[in-house]
């Protein structure tokens, strides 16, 4: 069984894809799936959601996803896939990635193939595609390497290596959001407010530079503080919503140390950090009627291709 994990980012989303710094964790959940050359059509079975997608189906976007996994990994025969994932689609906690990666690896594992990391990210990349049009690159590495990365377009992601892992919970508004059409989005503000937007976009970078050095030093208060102010700039960038507000104030209220939305925004997901447990906020959420759950964040969070979260 290969396994993949999803993530958070906890700083620096949008701003990755103009070539600044993002700072994303692998959360102790995300995708699994396995790979068998006994079909006669190679077929993709997605669970919960109990969809079946072929690869020759031109007219499914699933179905050309796993059709641009196959082409990448150059597989010639027929290959059934079942995967299934423990996360919500299109909530920022990099869903699509995980699967990618997991099916990236039953492919692999079912050839009798040993990929290493960026070989996985190179394909699950061309599944990612079909979906986000202009991926980062962030989620596959994070689910690909798990523990906690920085990362930058076009350079190998940097580990960091806080002193030990903490808890964050994660509430789900119930507003899915589509990625592509955010990077679309905010790459129109770009273009029409250019001076504006790209002080923000440094501002961000600015804040992730500095959140990836308060990590490994394990200074979580100050990791809360500059997600606060992350929050805010991507806020002004029009991307947070009624209900992610809500979900970052309920959760600084209840003792978080920062609060911000994930992913790509206009709904999905707000993480909130609770280095000294997550029990208030999620009573805090589930009081209002969100849907959250505590993940753990750092450096053991790794979900390896066969084996299990540590």
């Amino acid at each position: 069984m290969a396994r993949a994990s999803a993530k958070v980012i906890l700083f620096g989303e949008h701003a990755v894809v103009h070539g600044r710094v993002a700072v994303a964790a692998a959360l102790d959940r995300g995708a699994k799936a396995s790979a068998s050359f006994d079909a006669q059509r190679s077929v993709l079975e997605l669970e919960p959601w109990g969809r079946v997608s072929y690869a020759d189906d031109a007219d499914d976007e699933v179905g050309r996803a796993y059709a641009a996994v196959l082409e990448a990994a150059g597989a010639r025969r027929a290959v059934r896939t079942q995967a299934s994932v423990d996360v919500p689609g299109g909530a920022g906690l990099g869903c699509s990635a995980a699967i990618g990666v997991a099916v990236v690896r039953a492919l692999a594992e079912a050839a009798g193939e040993a990929l290493d990391d960026d070989e996985v990210c190179r394909r699950a990349t061309a599944w990612e595609r079909v979906f986000h049009g202009n991926p980062s690159g962030v989620d596959v590495a994070i689910a690909a390497r798990g523990g906690v990365l920085a990362f930058k377009r076009g350079e190998p992601p940097r580990p960091l290596h806080p002193p030990f892992d903490v808890p964050i919970a994660v509430a789900f508004t119930g507003e899915c959001s589509s990625t592509k059409s955010m990077v679309e989005h905010v790459a129109r503000q770009l273009e029409r407010r250019p001076e504006v937007v790209g002080r923000s976009l440094d501002g961000i970078d600015v804040l992730a530079t500095k959140g990836a050095a308060a990590i490994e030093a394990g200074m979580w208060h100050e990791v809360g503080r500059l997600m606060d102010l992350n929050h805010a700039l991507l806020a002004g960038m029009m991307l947070s919503t009624e209900k992610l507000e809500q979900a970052c104030n309920l959760a600084r209220q209840a003792g978080a140390t920062g609060a911000k939305l994930t992913g790509a925004g206009g709904g999905g997901c707000a993480i909130a950090l609770a280095p000294m447990g997550a029990a208030a906020i999620l009573q805090a959420w589930r009081g209002v009627g969100f849907d959250c759950f505590e993940a753990r964040i750092g450096p053991r969070v790794v979900i390896l291709g066969g084996g299990e979260a540590r």
